[in-house]
């Protein structure tokens, strides 16, 4: 069995954002996002057909929903649930440090 730091070998590149799928299954997948200033495009809403919950582990962002309006800051140990199809987008993460988010993307 191996052991995994979600917040050590960070990437080096801070151009991009970078998501790493950790694991999977039938019905849920887990990733790692790794931002660095990086917010959603204008205009974009994330709109999924299914639940997400986000976990800030390191770092700081702000989320905006849609229908009720709403935007959320979110800190180390802050998690968020998402429901599916409530539109939703980054408006934005700490340029200073890397925000590292666990996301589980599940039915």
């Amino acid at each position: 069995m191996s052991v995994v730091h979600l917040l050590t070998h960070l990437p080096p590149d801070r151009s991009e954002e970078v998501m790493e799928e950790l694991l999977s299954g039938r019905r849920f997948r887990v990733e790692r996002i790794v931002s660095h200033g990086h917010v959603s495009p204008p205009g974009f809403w994330y709109d999924q057909a299914w639940h997400e919950w986000v976990l800030v582990l390191q770092g700081a962002a702000r989320i905006v929903l849609a229908e009720p309006d709403e935007t959320v800051a979110l800190g180390p140990g802050d998690a968020l649930l998402i429901p599916a199809h409530r539109r939703h987008r980054v408006d934005w993460t700490d340029p200073e440090q890397p925000t590292v988010w666990l996301a589980i993307h599940f039915d």
